[in-house]
């Protein structure tokens, strides 16, 4: 695998991650590899457009990761996540891992896995107001606390049903061990092709997670007389009200995440600790 230009993003929130920064800038130059590092702390900004980059780096967490994955999923740009604090669902490799693994994905012993990107668009009459992407999830629900909502739900063009619960989840399979996880939904392998969707807490026993093909549009339309203001939430990271008689179509996008596997730990190894699942008393 060839790579000339490395793109690090660093979420500074995580202490060690400025001086990690510059360690692998430091480094990947002394082998004639150009880096551009981008830093942030908190809520991050658009990544620069202005250059192509055959690998990107995240240090942080799963939030990072998300992240970056929204812009550079778009631009074909594989994505190495480190994590800096306990392992995440998606970022596998330790701080003190990355050499290796970077070593390992240029040799080709390591390869990338293909994650389900979410292609969220709202209408509002005749005009769209938004348009992003997830890698985990997008959520409509109540701007409140334990306030109910009504949603229409749309298969393609085959009417679901109304709902009122606290909301709906549409999530990827990289966001099965997410809020959806949280609502009651399946767990999936983070590189299957599917959406999950998921009302939460619906206020009767019939609606239950569905988990549909790739390629179904899920249409949610607000109905009108609503009791709260609602709210459309991509990944965690961006929100936007909503107004009764909104659209949200939601899809998969046409080009997924590619995220740089780890051949140290595998999704069911992090799924077993993270969730403590046992085999028995004495484990």
């Amino acid at each position: 695998m060839e790579v000339a230009s490395v793109l690090i993003i660093a979420n500074t929130a995580k202490e060690p991650a400025s001086t990690i920064a510059a360690e692998i800038a430091s480094r990947l130059n002394d082998r004639g590899i150009a880096t551009r590092q981008f830093l942030y702390r908190g809520q991050a900004i658009d990544l620069p457009d202005d250059e192509t980059f055959d690998l990107a780096i995240t240090l942080g967490g799963d939030g990072t990761v998300l992240f970056a994955s929204r812009v550079l999923a778009e631009r074909n740009v594989p994505i190495l996540p480190v994590n800096l604090g306990d392992f995440g669902f998606i970022s596998e490799v330790g701080r003190n891992e990355w050499a290796e693994s970077f070593d390992q994905y240029l040799a080709g012993t390591i390869e990338t896995g293909d994650r389900l990107v979410l292609e969220v668009c709202v209408r509002r009459g005749e005009t769209q107001i938004q348009h992003s992407r997830g890698l985990n999830d997008a959520v409509i629900s109540a701007a409140g606390i334990s306030k109910i909502v009504r949603l229409r739900v749309f298969l393609g063009d085959q009417p679901l049903g109304s709902y009122r619960a606290d909301g709906i989840i549409v999530s990827t399979p990289t966001g099965s061990t997410a809020y959806s996880a949280a609502a009651g939904g399946p767990l999936l392998h983070p590189e299957m092709g599917a959406m999950i969707l998921n009302p939460i807490c619906p206020h009767t026993l019939s609606h239950r997670p569905i988990v549909v093909p790739p390629d179904e549009l899920v249409r949610i339309e607000v109905e009108p007389d609503q009791r709260t203001a609602v709210v459309l939430t991509v990944d965690g990271q961006s929100e936007l009200e909503l107004l009764s008689g909104d659209c949200i179509s939601v899809r998969a996008a046409d080009r997924p995440a590619r995220i740089v596997r780890s051949d140290r730990r595998t999704f069911y190894e992090v799924l077993r600790s993270k969730l403590n699942w046992t085999g028995g008393p004495n484990d």
